[in-house]
């Protein structure tokens, strides 16, 4: 049974587990390589039987695909390329049959250069209320021709800026087919209410959304001062978040933009909520948007960046929970996306990087708040190194380096060889799968009572047993340099980060990440009751 509000007397959101949703990648139902809304809704009994509560679907909306989805046309319009907004009622009317709430992405920082809005920008002259809506800027006075307003740079790589027939430039700060909206014009606002009103009458329970600290700029659009990097960090690449002038992220303004939404959603039933993806400096920062009256939640990036280390691991429990209690607020807690190498890989890959990733997953899943967990983790799928040929990420694009393509191929239903399932034919989808997947379709998994599919549902179906009634106190213990060891309510958790087995306080084995025998092996958790 799904958490909700009659069941526990809490939002069903404070201890939910949410499954991140990739269309593209997730279920392919009419044999074109790409994933889809029919695709979802087939598959939608699968999730219900993992044991999760919640689904969260990146963007679906009408959209040239140039950072698929993310750079939306029209927000109240479902893709051709998805289906149709009769599809996707379909699909939020089946979740709910089954017990799961739906949350949709929202990218309200930019739009597509096809947005109706940008192009009516470009049609009309520099000062017109058309180009109000987006940040056009003209050239700094008395610079040399071709110099850009600022010295912004892109999170995909190479300017911030990109200069139109007339001279004038816009702002973007992700590619230049993404106009960064003018935050301070109340139509943009605006917009961005209806847009939710859209959604919300047609039965979404909330609302992920994209970039949420970067709305407003500094109004000056002043030159940042960083003299060792001039790229701007958002989320993607997200590496070390020392702390930088950033007049590009995080303003005080963004705040008052939340809190008139969350007037809104409060006009709704059933609890309706929403997560902010926002890559703040500090978990203090990151708790100013879970304030009673504005986000619901905030992803909890600092879990995800942590290396692999006990020492780390406590450090980001410790700061997520003493932030989050200065606002009486909620935490999340996610290890995978789709902007970031997936963690089997990050912790190693091969057998010890999936044990990592078992064990920091249960770990998670034993923590106070939410988890957010992303397609194909559960099948324990690794990063992929596509060939270049294949790479459609604009970062990749922009910058012939890296990109996100390796965590975004889609992932395999059944049989031995690609397309495994994703849909019908015997055609490679839009990323090619590997050719040594076989051993991680849903259909071999599910066979298979070690398996990390059953690893999973178990993992879930036993949070599920004590997630809303433990509390919210977790008492750090010591047990070893490289112990990462808690106690909420009745469950002690322990994980081991170093390379030597260590001895298990007493307590009866709940559930383990592997094999325990009287003492914990290295990269292994356990629950304790």
């Amino acid at each position: 049974m799904a958490l909700n509000d009659q069941t526990t007397g809490q939002e069903w959101w404070r201890h939910a587990v949410t499954y991140q949703i990739y269309p593209r990648s997730f279920a392919d139902a009419n044999g074109d390589g790409v994933g889809d809304m029919l695709g979802i809704t087939t598959r939608l009994p699968y999730l219900r039987d993992l044991g999760v509560d919640a689904i969260w679907i990146s963007p679906f909306y009408t959209s040239p695909q140039h950072d698929h989805g993310y750079d939306v046309a029209d927000y109240c319009d479902v893709d051709p390329l998805f289906g149709t907004l009769a599809d996707a009622d379909a699909m939020i009317s089946k979740a709910h049959a089954l017990g799961l709430k739906v949350i949709v992405d929202l990218v309200p920082n930019h739009s597509s250069t096809e947005h109706a809005w940008f192009q009516a920008a470009l049609a009309a002259a520099p000062g017109s209320p058309e180009r109000a809506r987006y940040i056009f800027r003209d050239s700094p006075e008395g610079a040399p021709e071709g110099t850009p307003p600022n010295n912004w740079m892109s999170v995909f790589g190479g300017l911030a800026w990109t200069q139109v027939p007339d001279g004038q430039w816009y702002l973007h700060l992700f590619d230049s087919s993404q106009p960064d909206f003018d935050w301070r014009n109340p139509e943009v606002g605006d917009m961005f209410v209806d847009v939710l009103r859209f959604w919300l009458d047609r039965g979404a329970d909330g609302f992920r959304v994209d970039v949420a600290h970067g709305l407003f700029k500094e109004a000056s659009l002043r030159d940042h001062t960083n003299e060792d990097a001039t790229e701007p960090t958002a989320d993607v690449p997200m590496v070390d978040r020392a702390l930088r002038d950033e007049p590009m992220w995080d303003q005080p303004e963004v705040h008052d933009v939340y809190r008139r939404w969350h007037r809104v959603l409060a006009e709704y039933d059933g609890d309706r909520m929403f997560v902010a993806e926002a890559w703040t400096q500090t978990p203090e920062s990151m708790a100013r948007y879970i304030r009673p009256d504005e986000f619901s939640q905030a992803f909890n990036f600092a879990w995800l960046l942590a290396p692999w280390s006990a020492s780390a691991f406590s450090d980001v429990i410790t700061d997520t929970m003493d932030a989050v209690g200065i606002v009486g607020g909620s935490p999340t807690w996610v290890l995978s996306n789709h902007d970031v190498i997936r963690h089997v890989t990050r912790y190693g890959g091969g057998e010890v990087g999936l044990a990592r990733a078992k064990a920091a997953t249960m770990t998670m899943l034993a923590l106070p708040g939410s988890a957010y967990l992303y397609q194909g983790e559960e099948l324990g799928l690794p990063e992929v190194d596509v060939a270049d040929e294949f790479r459609t990420d604009p970062f990749f694009i922009r910058t012939g380096e890296g990109g996100r393509d390796g965590c975004r191929v889609p992932i395999p239903w059944s049989g031995t060889t690609a397309p495994y399932g994703f849909g019908p034919g015997s055609d490679q989808p839009w990323i090619p799968q590997p050719d040594d997947w076989a051993t991680l379709t849903v259909e071999a998994e599910e066979s298979d009572e070690e398996s990390t599919l059953a690893f999973y549902r178990q993992a879930l179906a036993a949070r599920r047993t004590f997630a809303t009634t433990a509390g919210d106190d977790v008492e750090m213990l010591d047990l070893g340099t490289d112990v990462l060891a808690f106690r909420r309510g009745p469950v002690t958790v322990v994980l081991n980060c170093g390379i030597d087995a260590v001895r298990l306080p007493a307590g009866d084995v709940l559930l383990a990440s592997g094999p325990v025998d009287g003492k914990l092996p290295a990269n292994t958790a356990v629950w304790l009751s």
